[in-house]
């Protein structure tokens, strides 16, 4: 359910920006129509919309518009053209009353400078939000305290925001964003001002505190990495302001749009976001015990495999049976499965990176099984899908195959199960 939808957007800076909009339609560049009207296009006609709790990620290089786009979402930049709807409401449409309460109430802000206040400290900067729009002290308090506990704050909240690091300065803006416990969460570069090993670490606490707050998140960032691991959906802006793709992270780097958006990728390690479930199959299974050695044979001979996995009424992995272990049960006249199931089965998650399997594969004959938090069986990742998306990322390269990919390769080659 889309809780933001924007249709038709533009931000185009200059001297009467909507005589612009007709030129950009009729293909005019970016270059000539700030040559003929003296206007630059920052977003560039933006379609799309953003779900309920999920994590939306825009990003794009230096002026393609991002941290324009992420203010016209709250009007801190006015739009010149579009429809910005907001669970139902437009807006564009608002009154300065509506909009602040907007503000203030349903979205919050992260920006990328802290916008901490020096001479207040830590409680003091997480209640300012709250003590502005009048809310009663007590209650303020609370609220902010809880937010400071949120973010892994507790025991600072005396201490001046100056006397902290850069990283914990960002919680103190990140708790003072939550505070009034917003539905949705507008973060404007938030971690780009950080260390490389705090930004990191600041990147795997947003993903932690995610999952307890299931929030909608629009998050803006120049870095492809962090939009991988963040986003559930990345839209990614062109030098023109316009959004040349949206997608999941495994469908950009698998399906890129345009020539754009494929030079954008092309340096990315593939294997640390394809994920097992994305290149799974659904290969011969049979559940036991209502189905005998007959139905196993015959589902290998269908799937024209030579193994079958065995899960319970309830799609809980058993094992998997293979066709010589059938073969020889038939041979011996029993038709129950039972002593042929293997349950010595490797098995993993469908969210599981491939980079993650690669020495797995070396070590096991079957495919790795995909198994679901509840222990239900969902399918299974072969051999010979792992190194087919491993080797996608050293097409045309002049690196060597890594070690793993060459082991796996000669795996294959000497008949073992794919």
């Amino acid at each position: 359910m889309a809780i933001i939808e924007v249709r038709d957007l533009y931000k185009i800076f200059g001297p009467s920006p909507k005589r612009a909009i007709p030129l950009i339609k009729k293909g005019m560049s970016k270059a000539e129509i700030l040559k003929k009207t003296g206007c630059t296009i920052a977003i560039n006609g933006a379609t799309f919309s953003i779900e309920k709790r999920e994590t939306f990620v825009v990003m794009g290089l230096s002026g393609s518009g991002k941290s324009t786009f992420i203010r016209c979402l709250n009007r801190l930049i006015e739009p010149t053209h579009g429809e910005i709807i907001v669970d139902g409401d437009d807006v564009m449409k608002m009154d300065m009353e509506k909009l602040r309460q907007v503000r203030r109430y349903k979205m919050s802000m992260v920006f990328q400078n802290f916008g901490l206040l020096p001479h207040r400290n830590v409680v003091n900067n997480v209640e300012f939000g709250l003590e502005i729009s009048g809310m009663e002290k007590e209650k303020r308090r609370e609220k902010a305290l809880s937010a400071i506990k949120l973010v892994g704050l507790e025991g600072f909240e005396r201490s001046l925001t100056s006397e902290l690091s850069g990283g914990m300065q960002q919680r103190v803006g990140l708790a003072r964003a939550l505070a009034n416990d917003p539905e949705i969460l507008l973060m404007d570069e938030a971690f780009s001002a950080l260390d490389p090993l705090i930004r990191t670490q600041m990147q795997d606490e947003l993903l932690e505190l995610q999952a307890k707050m299931h929030k909608t998140i629009v998050f803006i960032t120049h870095d492809l990495d962090e939009a991988l691991k963040l986003g559930d959906r990345i839209a990614i802006l062109g030098p023109d302001g316009r959004v040349r793709q949206i997608g999941t992270p495994e469908e950009i780097l698998s399906s890129p749009a345009d020539e754009y958006v494929k030079r954008f990728v092309q340096n990315v390690d593939r294997t640390r976001v394809i994920t097992a479930g994305t290149v799974g199959g659904h290969p011969a299974s049979i559940t036991y015990p209502s189905e005998n050695l007959q139905a196993a044979m015959r589902a290998m001979e269908r799937h024209g495999t030579s193994s079958v996995f065995v899960t319970d009424t309830d799609r809980r992995l058993k094992g998997i049976v293979t066709i010589d272990a059938a073969a020889e049960l038939q041979k011996q006249g029993k038709k129950d499965l039972g002593s042929a199931i293997i349950d010595d089965v490797y098995t993993t998650s469908p969210s599981t990176p491939i980079s993650d399997l690669l020495a797995t594969a070396i070590k096991t004959r079957y495919p790795i099984a995909l198994i679901d938090d509840e222990g239900r069986f969902h399918g299974s990742v072969s051999r010979a899908a792992i190194i087919t998306e491993v080797s996608k990322g050293y097409e045309g390269s002049n690196n060597d195959l890594p070690q793993t990919l060459s082991e796996l390769q000669t795996a294959g080659a000497n008949g073992e199960e794919a």
